[in-house]
């Protein structure tokens, strides 16, 4: 009789363990789950800004900007105005060069 009730004590408590071990599994793989789901939400949202960059970049405003700014490009009868800076930015005060660069300025041939 008791070595039934040990039998029963011994199952009961193996079973007790795997069930402990699967929760502690399933918690696991759940949270890798959700890992994953915001892993994918956040490649959707990059996808969809990615298509509206694309949309954008085909269209002939954009391609007309990119060309002005990038490439220094007008349109045909359009005159360029060039702002240079005035006198008081070009008379700004010299770099002081640090101790090594004074000794290797002085090294140099």
């Amino acid at each position: 009789m008791a070595f039934f009730g040990l039998l029963i004590l011994t199952v009961v408590g193996f079973l007790a363990f795997s069930n402990f071990r699967i929760s502690q599994r399933r918690a696991m793989l759940n949270s890798q789950i959700e890992q994953l789901k915001a892993e994918i939400r956040a490649a959707e949202e990059k996808k969809q800004q990615l298509q509206v960059q694309a949309y954008e970049s085909s269209q002939e405003e954009f391609l007309e900007r990119e060309a002005r700014e990038k490439l220094n490009l007008k349109k045909p009868g359009e005159e360029v105005v060039a702002v240079l800076p005035s006198e008081e930015d070009k008379t700004e005060e010299p770099q002081k060069q640090s101790f090594w660069d004074k000794i290797l300025g002085k090294i140099k041939f």
